[in-house]
């Protein structure tokens, strides 16, 4: 958190249940209690607002809700997203967007979206949810609208350095004839190794570091400094410049709030980068084509496009999606 509050939801129902109530003191804001599991008798929290909500979308998940038959919700949120939404289980694109602050689920349960709480699970599910909404972060409204504009604009543009950055270097090191004369400096005379390694290296690393004691991670990023970046250069496994694309490629996942972006992104772009070593253009040509289809193809909850107002177009609602307006204020008399 940069700004604004620093309370967070809990494992208990009722605590953040009550989180949201403390923003929205509106008697139309509804909670509606149900129970999943045989075994688990596990308590599910829908909030919405009666007056604002999509009724078409609010009885479809309801309904879904209710014909689940499980023994128990084991992995809490992510047993209950695999329930009601098995479809296109392929697509590494989140479909639900989870957030730990009552604000933020605040502010959408307010702009008509539905909010889910699962018991013994600290984070909300946001629905719908388009690849606008993930990508979308709280601290772009706690600045002025100027700031808040900037960082949107930095994280989607991270979004796509993120996933074509390393293959359109290998591309442009297979055809060296092809970099223009202001990117001269990137040009590699040694031999150029395929980055798979490293990409499985550093979840390695993210890994170990999650499970390492918080006095031992000192320690560990050292030696990992020390034998993945110098002596992997110097021993011919890796060239400099490939240990800096991935340095910056792994630093930037770390923009993005969302994890299951992040690693849809890592997906795409070692689909990207093994196609490219083996079939240069053709390969990047094809891997480009499937990331763009597995965001047009895919669908949120509510059966909406999922790059929405993209597709389909709509200029006023992109705009407000690209840069941070400053928010309404009505007059009021008297």
């Amino acid at each position: 958190v940069l700004r604004g509050s620093r309370d967070g939801f809990v494992e208990t129902l009722v605590f953040n249940t009550a989180l949201i109530r403390r923003r929205i003191r509106d008697p139309k804001l509804r909670m509606e209690i149900m129970n999943i599991g045989e075994s688990s008798h596990t308590d599910i929290a829908i909030c919405y607002m009666e007056n604002r909500v999509d009724t078409e979308l609010l009885n479809r998940i309801r309904t879904r809700i209710q014909k689940v038959h499980v023994d128990a919700l084991s992995m809490n949120q992510e047993s209950l997203a695999e329930c009601i939404y098995p479809h296109k289980w392929f697509n590494p694109f989140p479909k639900f967007r989870f957030s730990e602050r009552p604000d933020t689920s605040a502010a959408s349960i307010l702009e008509g979206n539905i909010i889910i709480l699962v018991d013994n699970s600290p984070s909300a599910m946001i629905l719908p949810s388009s690849v606008f909404d993930i990508i979308e972060e709280a601290d772009d409204y706690y600045f002025p609208p100027l700031t808040g504009t900037y960082l949107r604009l930095s994280r989607t543009v991270i979004f796509f350095l993120t996933l074509f950055l390393t293959p359109l270097w290998l591309l442009f090191m297979q055809n060296p004839g092809w970099i223009p004369e202001w990117l001269a400096f990137i040009r590699v005379t040694d031999e150029i190794h395929v980055a798979l390694i490293l990409e499985f290296a550093i979840d390695g690393l993210r890994l170990a570091a999650v499970n390492t004691p918080s006095m031992l991670t000192t320690p560990l990023s050292v030696i990992a400094g020390i034998v993945l970046g110098e002596y992997s250069v110097k021993s011919g496994w890796f060239n400099s410049e490939t240990m800096l694309y991935m340095a910056f490629v792994t630093i930037a996942n770390y923009s993005m709030t969302s994890f299951e972006l992040g690693y849809a992104l890592k997906f795409m772009r070692v689909l990207l980068l093994i196609l490219t070593f083996f079939l240069n253009l053709w390969g990047f040509i094809a891997g480009t084509l499937i990331a763009v289809g597995c965001l047009v193809f895919n669908r949120t909850i509510a059966g909406k496009s999922y790059i929405y107002p993209l597709i389909p177009f709509h200029w006023s609602e992109l705009k407000k999606r690209l840069l941070r307006n400053r928010l309404p204020h009505e007059e009021k008399n008297g």
